[in-house]
C-alpha cells in the first residue's frame, strides 16, 4: 500500500484557529494605529486651516468673512478659505472642518469625525487662535475636561 500525504482535517482546523487568534489580536491594534494616523492628519489640516485664517486676517484685518459671509461666526460654519474636509490630500474624507467662532480678533476651528467612517467614535478636535488645543477623547460632543485640553493621548 502506498502511504498518502497531506493534511488531515484536524491539522487544517488547528491552523485556522491559530490564524483567527492572531488576527483577533492584531486587528484592534492596527485599527487603533490607523485612527491615530488619521487623527494626526486632521490635526495637521486644522493647523493649516489656522494658517489660512491668519492669512485672511493679514489681508482683511479681521477673521470675519472666512466662511464667505460678512458677519461674526457663532456656530459651525464651513470655511471658504480652506478645504472643508480632511484629510485634504485624500479622496477618503474622515473629518469635516468647521469654523465654530470667528470675530475681529479670535477664532476657533473644529474637525468633526464624519459618521460612518472609522473615525466616527474618535471625538472632535479643536484649535483656537490662541493655540489652545482640545480632543474630545470620550466622544461626548465637546472638549469638557482638563484631560481633553491637548491633542496627545495622555496629557
Amino acid at each position: 500500500m502506498k502511504k498518502q500525504r497531506g493534511f488531515t482535517l484536524i491539522e487544517l482546523m488547528i491552523v485556522v484557529v491559530i490564524v483567527a487568534v492572531l488576527v483577533s489580536i492584531a486587528l484592534p491594534s492596527y485599527q487603533a494605529q490607523a485612527r491615530a494616523s488619521n487623527r494626526a492628519a486632521a490635526q495637521g489640516d486644522l493647523q493649516n486651516c489656522a494658517l489660512a485664517m491668519q492669512r485672511h486676517f493679514t489681508e482683511k484685518g479681521t477673521f470675519i468673512g472666512a466662511d464667505g459671509n460678512n458677519a461674526p461666526i457663532t456656530s459651525r460654519a464651513t470655511p471658504t478659505i480652506f478645504p472643508a474636509q480632511s484629510p485634504v490630500d485624500s479622496a477618503n474624507k474622515l473629518y469635516n472642518i468647521f469654523i465654530t467662532e470667528a470675530n475681529g480678533s479670535t477664532f476657533t476651528l473644529e474637525a468633526v469625525p464624519i459618521s460612518g467612517t472609522m473615525q466616527a467614535s474618535d471625538g472632535l478636535l479643536r484649535l483656537s487662535s490662541s493655540g489652545a488645543r482640545g480632543w474630545d477623547r470620550d466622544n461626548s460632543g465637546d472638549v469638557d475636561s482638563a484631560a481633553e485640553n491637548c491633542w496627545r493621548k495622555h496629557c
